[in-house]
């Protein structure tokens, strides 16, 4: 049931999907929760625009591609015209180039369409209070983008040794008299370094030797 109320102290929501059948999955999840109440269902990001407009609701829940303006357009508009509405992202989308646009745009919550019923809930409740909230995965992908794991966490502190000596100019055998193993021990380190750094050959681990300040050129 859809409630225009201006006067109603409960979280007002707009769903904008393309989907008829996940917007009355949603709806139905909404009218079980007395302090929510849904205001009104877009197909389309120009609808999802002209209706938040129109009722400006507490919260958009925005999918992120649809027909005509996509979610990441329609939620610029909105929050541009009406920065006081909160869009959260409800999509099966969650590679960083959707979830960053999303934020971008204006976003305040990214939750994936297969979240459980709770999480989505929880985050129509900690938007509508002026908070953000993001799903566990999406998280931790900004966790990452904003501290990124030392770029050579990975290797050993003999792979560290076999890079150095690599970015020496070293060949393989001088490498093994060096560090008192084989040759063959030594290819195997190089193998691993490669792998681990996803490079392809000598010259470009070498280059994030020096790029990474293992290593300083004199």
């Amino acid at each position: 049931m859809l409630n225009n109320d201006p006067q109603s102290q409960t979280i007002t929501v707009l769903i904008a999907d393309d989907h008829t059948l996940f917007r009355e999955g949603v709806a139905s999840l909404l009218e079980r929760n007395s302090d929510i109440a849904l205001t009104g269902e877009a197909a389309t990001g120009e609808e999802a625009v002209r209706l938040a407009g129109e009722l400006l609701p507490d919260i958009v829940l925005m999918d992120l591609k649809m027909p005509g303006m996509g979610g990441i357009e329609s939620t610029r508009t909105i929050v541009g015209r009406n920065p006081h509405i909160g869009v959260i992202m409800l999509t099966m989308y969650e590679d960083d180039e959707s979830v960053f646009s999303a934020l971008k745009a204006g976003a305040r919550g990214y939750v994936l369409k297969d979240a459980d019923r709770g999480a989505l809930l929880r985050a129509i409740r900690a938007v509508a209070r002026g908070e953000a909230l993001l799903g566990p995965s999406i998280a931790q992908r900004l966790l990452e983008q904003f501290n990124p794991p030392a770029p050579f966490d990975e290797l050993t502190p003999r792979e560290l040794d076999v890079l150095r000596l690599i970015a020496q100019g070293l060949r393989n055998r001088e490498i093994a008299e060096r560090l008192f193993i084989s040759e063959k021990t030594v290819g195997n380190h190089i193998s691993n370094i490669f792998s681990k750094l996803q490079v392809a050959d000598r010259s470009q681990a070498i280059l994030r030797a020096f790029r990474g300040g293992l290593v300083s050129p004199e």
